[in-house]
């Protein structure tokens, strides 16, 4: 899970400093909100070529770190 993880960026420069995905312009939500939508993995991926896999996993791994009450600098 930790190698994951570390594709999970916050940067202030970037969507206001909420987790995103390597450094791009997609925040942990939005990845898990099209999740929550029904979406599959392999939809995501279609309609979002610059995605991988692993990014949706990483949002995932986040999602389950933060719920659980750590930070990313408490796993990383």
């Amino acid at each position: 899970m930790h190698n994951n993880l570390e594709r999970i960026t916050v940067d202030a420069d970037v969507c206001h400093g909420k987790a995103c995905i390597r450094h791009m312009r997609w925040p942990v939500e939005v990845i898990i909100d099209m999740i929550a939508s029904g979406m599959s993995f392999d939809e995501i991926l279609t309609d979002h070529e610059e995605l991988e896999r692993d990014d949706i996993i990483a949002a995932l791994a986040y999602a389950k770190v933060t719920l659980s009450g750590k930070s990313l600098a408490e796993v990383n």
